[in-house]
């Protein structure tokens, strides 16, 4: 009899113990191109840690943001919701079994948010959307400086945001990715060992100001005088404004290479703990380059995106394609996806999925485990952008709407009513439209984009109406 229950303890402990859930560290990027880094393309900034990082993940050619700037495309990412309200939405009004981070926590996670937040206060703030740690995660969506006391710009006036945090911490010299990294790796250290973690490391890098470290700066300047950048242009007009097509800035150089530099420190903690290989790591960005300005007047490009046409803002390639890579040791077997499109908006479920095999949200990001162990590919995928809120004064772009179906993406810039369609696998630079060429297809696309419009704008103005106070507030006034 004693033989029989020890029997079946050891089988329960093997089953509950055995099967430890994988700790999960998301390094997200602000404003880092798909061609920012040496692993993609770059002749200037050399990312030997990233890099590495790629060859040992799943990365893929064919990963985008859900929107081209910040707020909206971080939106989609933690709701796992298309952004076609294009602001902070309300985070507030989510329901919890829609709601990723507590979804982890109910499943004994212990959660972490270090850094760029940018969605929202009171009811939206980190900590009441399920983050245990919170650290430099407010309202900003910049730092004034990257240099102590972080919150005051160059010009010695306060920054429209106080980045929380850092400067109570922080002492003459220091450099906030550094910081931030630092307070990342001192959760991990000090995470329970019977838990495991999902941690968010979110950079303000390599957002504007453009402020590398002087010796990184000065590293670039050397290694640009033997860069020879041919008959290519420093800045074409585009958009609005002009596009930079030179990666030349020593001080971008210097930003990208010190989020490299803290993706090693990260990384060597991972292994120093003996915990990297039970370790899902995702390393990515909310959209593309700046590389546009607009008619305002001319301003501090960071970088260029090419081949890709255009940057932040814009919803040509340069402006919502993104690097994407993920590494579990115990699960992925390291490969290079170029045919499988996926979205930022799809990073939650899939994590979900693969660290509790819980999946069935009904929302409209996907779970790609299958793509990621190599048991299916989504080159057919069919996928939807939706921008209402331009900016041609600072990035140059217009108001449009994007339809991806398989190799064909459709551009339909409203207000002018122009539309221009691209094979993208033949042509990654969007420089020959098709709309004229191949009607059959420029108007099955069309459909596909009007028909997606008409459904999801509407129930996302519903949704709004039901969970967000403020527009309930805004109603009543009006009726009286």
């Amino acid at each position: 009899m004693k033989n029989i229950s020890f029997f079946i303890f050891f089988c329960f402990a093997a089953i509950v113990y055995g099967q430890q859930k994988p700790n999960i560290l998301i390094i997200h990027t602000d404003d880092l191109g798909y061609h920012d880094l040496s692993f993609t393309g770059s002749q200037l900034y050399d990312t030997p840690e990233i890099d590495q990082l790629a060859k040992e993940s799943v990365s893929f050619t064919n990963a985008y943001s859900s929107y081209p700037r910040c707020t909206p495309s971080r939106y989609g990412m933690i709701t796992a919701t298309y952004p076609v309200n294009e602001n902070k939405g309300y985070l507030g009004g989510i329901p919890e079994d829609k709601n990723f981070i507590k979804q982890f926590k109910k499943a004994g996670y212990n959660t972490s948010y270090v850094g760029k937040w940018h969605l929202g206060k009171g009811a939206s703030a980190p900590n009441k959307y399920g983050f245990n740690h919170i650290y430099a995660a407010g309202e900003a969506g910049g730092v004034g400086s990257r240099f102590y006391p972080f919150n005051t710009q160059k010009n010695g006036k306060p920054a429209k945001y106080n980045v929380p945090d850092v400067k109570e911490e922080g002492k003459e010299g220091d450099y906030i990715s550094d910081m931030m990294t630092s307070e990342t790796i001192k959760f991990i250290k000090q995470n329970p060992k019977d838990k495991p973690f999902l941690a968010v490391l979110a950079y303000y890098a390599v957002h504007t100001p453009i402020e590398a470290k002087p010796e990184d700066e000065a590293r670039n300047k050397k290694q640009l005088k033997n860069i020879n950048f041919g008959t290519t242009p420093e800045y074409i007009k585009e958009g609005e404004g002009r596009r930079k097509m030179r990666q030349d800035d020593a001080g971008y150089a210097g930003m990208v290479e010190n989020v490299d530099e803290n993706v090693g420190r990260l990384l060597q903690t991972l292994k120093d703990m003996n915990i990297d290989k039970n370790t899902i790591i995702v390393f990515s960005s909310d959209h593309g380059g700046l590389s546009n300005d607009g008619h305002k007047g001319e301003r501090h490009l960071a970088t260029t995106n090419l081949p890709l046409k255009a940057g932040k803002g814009h919803l040509y390639e340069g402006g919502i394609r993104v690097p994407l890579f993920i590494k579990w040791s115990q699960e992925l077997k390291p490969r290079q996806d170029r045919k499988s499109i996926v979205l930022g908006m799809d990073i939650f479920p899939t994590l979900l999925d693969l660290a509790i095999n819980k999946k069935g949200f009904d929302v409209d990001g996907k779970s790609y485990k299958k793509v990621l162990k190599n048991k299916d590919s989504w080159e057919n995928r069919t996928v939807f952008w939706h921008s209402k809120k331009a900016r041609p004064h600072s990035t140059g772009d217009s108001k449009a709407s994007v339809v991806r179906s398989g190799d064909y993406k459709l551009i339909h810039f409203f207000e002018k009513d122009i539309v221009e369609v691209y094979n993208l696998k033949e042509d990654i630079s969007e420089t020959n439209d098709l709309s004229k060429k191949e009607p059959k297809k420029t108007a099955e696309l069309f459909a596909l984009l009007k028909n997606w419009k008409k459904e999801f704008l509407i129930k996302e103005r519903l949704q709004i109406m039901k969970t967000n106070p403020k527009f309930s507030k805004k109603k009543k006034k009006n009726k009286n």
